[in-house]
């Protein structure tokens, strides 16, 4: 677990992970296809951060822009089957060239297609941030799309903006950083008045803000109104959020140096403060386990993980991935958070100790029953 500070701009300096949002506007060059020009300086700016050892997940819009335009569309689509139509024929267009753009300075792209159930259902929840984050520490790039071929509207996850938000909790960013075709938030629609003033700071979430955003544009299915719904959702992992404009030189190298450019929207809570106050309000108890006085000290005085080796009793059904309570001895709730094995297994591994996991259960997936970054000690 990182614990960067991003409360400040000139912060940023020392953020070490990153997700980057490029809009369809950007992407598309404003629906004229495919903008090879721009994705090429967006990834050598992209290549020069991961000199710097920081790490970079792209989240990109585009693939029903980019078949639009292949298969000669004015207009955007509405039915659903024609959307994933031309998101199929667009997303083999947008893994090509970035495929291409990293490839010119030694750096592989991963395609990532994430749907609404990655996020909800907490096993594949696991899944998805133990791949993003594998690829992160192979120094590959992960870029990411919502899969539009096979989500419905009753799963969608509703713009590019929030697939954004998501994915720098997934991966706990310091920063969002979102391009678009606006240099930020502006007080008013500049479009409809010139005179308009940029908003260049403010916090994640607050009410004033989104009254000062507008719609969505022709392209893309976000708007400034969703750039600042991300923002908040990014927020509650302690991630800062930087809207910017995509087409300004050097956008993103100049805000990683504090530059003061578009806006920023900085988080209300630390990462740690943030991300344990969501793991002990939002999720479902599955199970329960028992520990032994060993492993409360751990969790309580020392911020350990949990270890099989610390667990003395199982209760409950619970998968991978769920949330399960942790009692000390005399059966008084200490914490609780998200477990790494179905019930049935942990009962398996219980009492031994990790290195004994593989050769128990025929495979290993983490060392931990609970990772410390998913661990929350209950205050009573």
């Amino acid at each position: 677990m990182r614990n960067v500070r991003t409360d400040t701009r000139a912060a940023l300096k020392h953020a070490r992970r990153c997700v980057i949002k490029i809009g369809s506007a950007l992407i598309t060059n404003a629906g004229q296809g495919l903008d090879h020009e721009a994705i090429a300086g967006w990834a050598a700016q992209i290549a020069r951060l991961r000199a710097q050892s920081i790490e970079c997940v792209v989240v990109t819009s585009g693939a029903v822009a980019a078949g639009m335009q292949r298969l000669g569309r004015a207009q955007r689509p509405r039915a659903l089957h024609e959307l994933q139509a031309m998101a199929a024929v667009g997303q083999m267009s947008l893994v090509q060239i970035y495929e291409s753009a990293f490839q010119r300075f030694g750096l592989h792209a991963a395609q990532v297609l994430l749907i609404h159930d990655d996020f909800t259902n907490r096993e594949r929840y696991l899944n998805a941030r133990s791949t993003l984050r594998t690829l992160l520490d192979y120094g590959v790039i992960p870029v990411v799309n919502e899969n539009d071929t096979v989500a419905t509207e009753e799963i969608r996850l509703s713009d590019n903006d929030t697939l954004a938000a998501l994915v720098a909790n997934l991966v706990e960013a310091d920063l969002l950083l979102i391009l678009t075709d606006q240099h930020g938030l502006y007080e008013r629609d500049p479009r409809e008045y010139p005179d308009a003033a940029l908003v260049p700071d403010g916090n994640a979430g607050d009410p004033a803000l989104l009254e000062m955003a507008g719609g969505s544009g022709r392209l893309g299915r976000g708007g400034m109104r969703t750039k600042l719904m991300a923002a908040e959702k990014a927020a509650r992992s302690g991630a800062a959020t930087v809207i910017a404009g995509g087409r300004l030189p050097e956008v993103i190298s100049r805000v990683f140096s504090g530059e003061s450019l578009g806006t920023y929207l900085r988080p209300a809570h630390e990462r740690l403060a943030a991300r344990k106050q969501w793991l002990a309000g939002q999720l479902q108890v599955r199970g329960a386990l028992t520990l032994d006085a060993g492993a409360v000290k751990a969790i309580v005085a020392a911020g350990k993980s949990l270890l099989p080796i610390g667990v003395r009793g199982v209760e409950g059904a619970f998968r991978r991935g769920e949330i399960v309570t942790c009692a000390d001895p005399s059966g008084r709730e200490i914490a609780r958070g998200l477990v790494n094995y179905d019930a049935d297994e942990v009962r398996r591994i219980i009492g031994h100790p990790s290195e004994q996991i593989e050769a128990i259960l025929g495979y290993v997936d983490e060392p931990e029953l609970i990772n410390r970054d998913n661990l929350v000690v209950i205050e009573r």
